[in-house]
């Protein structure tokens, strides 16, 4: 970090509408935005080694708060250095609450004001996450960003249901600003750390705006978070919602937009005005044979076209795997179920994004953002039909 700026300030050098440029910085170091974070689960992004994720562009990862408490434990890593050091990242690390996985894969036995009382997916055994225990967590984890713990209510949930979940998570947000700096003023190993509020209110616009009003009523925060807009609502109501937090947020702080990150999705949300990103989809794609290009859209490797196909994956990019094999060997691997296409194609859809992340950098200082991006979904959306 150069000398004088503050951990976790957040500069933004060049905005073209509500597209802009800025940078992060962190206790680890600057993070570049626009950027795509890549997600490592349980402290690994799958597949690839920790230089294979920096070698691809990225400058910040996230992990999973839940996971990593169910296995191999909070205290486990604690013990072991830290999150950064038990996996071996260097760069800046945000961890989610588990608050999104409490509601989703766990077998949940009760919501209560106090916290959510759950069945782990592994074992069926029972655990208790409070606002204080998910920073208790997060804190012995040694993130740079942590994120509040937050109740998220499913796509078509009711007015009624998100208004109370609402209610609860500015309660629990509360909580988890109180209980953080108890730990920080108690154990005082000098980590750093920033707490993310998450803004829901799901596709309800006046939900939105009081739950975002309220969360900046509680002062300030070095970022936000955004989060119910990847639980299964219909995408034309995700872009309403980013246009009326861009009109209610600071523009000097970051907005992370949690869980988004197909190609087109990144482009539309950079448009209005968000900065970082997540998703699964690049590895998870990955896994099952997909792939992104920019010529024809999303692929699927398994396609018998691609037999004796000589032509690299996708011809702008300068991954590692489009630099050095073919198609048909792609499909080959994926074929016969080769764990190499898995890694192949994880750095080809990592670095997909990020290369147009750091496109969306390139373009906006120099007023180009808006025209370029029309183009690129324009060509994008025919070629994937």
């Amino acid at each position: 970090m150069r000398p004088g700026v503050n951990a976790f300030e957040h500069e933004v050098h060049a905005e073209e509408g509500s597209a802009r440029v800025g940078t992060f910085q962190t206790p680890h170091g600057p993070v570049e935005t626009p950027a795509f974070m890549p997600v490592g689960t349980l402290g690994a992004v799958k597949t690839l080694s920790p230089e294979e994720v920096s070698q691809v562009g990225a400058s910040m990862i996230l992990a999973n708060t839940y996971h990593l408490y169910l296995r191999p434990g909070h205290d486990e890593v604690r013990a072991l250095g830290g999150l950064h050091a038990f996996m071996r990242w260097e760069g800046p690390i945000l961890t989610d609450s588990g608050g999104y996985q409490v509601f989703s894969l766990a077998d949940i036995n009760e919501i209560r004001d106090d916290g959510v009382v759950f069945q782990s997916h592994i074992d069926g055994s029972r655990h208790l996450f409070t606002p204080e225990s998910v920073m208790e967590i997060q804190r012995a984890l040694g993130a740079d960003v942590v994120m509040a713990f937050d109740e998220c209510p499913p796509g078509g949930s009711s007015r009624e249901v998100v208004s109370r979940a609402n209610r609860r998570t500015i309660d629990w947000l509360e909580r988890c600003r109180r209980r953080l700096e108890e730990l920080r003023e108690g154990d005082g190993d000098g980590l750093r750390q920033s707490l993310f509020p998450v803004l829901q209110g799901n596709v309800y616009p006046d939900l939105r705006r009081a739950h975002a009003r309220d969360v900046l009523g509680m002062g300030d925060w070095d970022g936000y978070g955004i989060g119910g807009l990847s639980v299964g609502e219909k995408k034309s109501d995700m872009w309403p919602v980013l246009e009326l937090l861009d009109r209610e947020l600071p523009r000097e702080r970051p907005r992370y937009l949690m869980g988004v990150g197909y190609p087109d999705d990144l482009l539309e949300a950079i448009t209005r005005g968000c900065d970082l990103f997540d998703c699964v989809a690049p590895t998870r794609n990955a896994r099952h044979g997909t792939a992104w290009t920019s010529t024809e859209g999303q692929v699927n490797m398994k396609a018998a076209r691609f037999r004796m196909d000589s032509n690299p994956l996708d011809p702008e990019c300068d991954c590692y795997g489009c630099r050095h094999f073919d198609r048909a060997y792609l499909r080959h691997l994926a074929v016969a179920g080769e764990a190499f296409v898995h890694r192949l194609l994880s750095l080809h859809n990592l670095r997909f994004l990020i290369r147009l992340a750091e496109e969306a950098r390139l373009r906006i200082p120099r007023g180009e953002f808006t025209a370029w991006s029309r183009d690129w979904l324009e060509r994008y959306r025919a070629a994937r039909g």
